[in-house]
């Protein structure tokens, strides 16, 4: 059985709806300060530090330069509020101060640049997640979430 973890904080989803650690990359999706149709997908790689912020029509970030954008800046400050800054630190094998508990710590930790990064996947599995809040409210079980483990369910 499948233990989850919850939120280290609370986190506010209208800036940054998804937030991840998977296949060596902490990665997500950004909402556009200036355009409700557009958002960005950013990621940080775990190992060299590279990082990558695009739309999700696979335009480059104009923001993304020899530092990170403000794109990868909110998504690390909404991951150290998801996992909290330890894992992620752990994560992305960065040398954070262990009193550190910000985004901005997190991102002065990292040594790499700019770097391609497989911005459709990480956008494709936002979209899944989306399909999920338009399911009718069941208590029976749903056969691609078997996975899951059962709320209050023994050990």
């Amino acid at each position: 059985m499948a233990r989850v973890v919850p939120p280290a904080r609370p986190r506010k989803l209208a800036k940054v709806p998804f937030v991840e650690l998977a296949e060596g990359r902490l990665s997500g999706v950004v909402s556009s300060g200036s355009d409700i149709e557009r958002v960005y997908v950013s990621s940080i790689a775990a190992v060299g530090h590279g990082f990558n912020c695009s739309t999700n029509n696979n335009r480059p970030c104009g923001g993304l330069g020899g530092s990170p954008c403000k794109h990868l800046r909110a998504l690390a400050d909404e991951a150290v509020l998801q996992y909290g800054i330890e894992r992620v630190a752990r994560y992305l094998r960065a040398d954070v101060d262990p009193a550190a508990n910000t985004g901005a710590e997190l991102i002065r930790a990292l040594t790499g640049g700019r770097e391609p990064a497989p911005a459709a996947l990480v956008f494709s599995r936002f979209l899944r997640h989306l399909t999920y809040l338009e399911l009718p409210v069941t208590t029976e079980p749903i056969p691609e979430l078997h996975w899951f483990p059962a709320t209050g369910a023994a050990r």
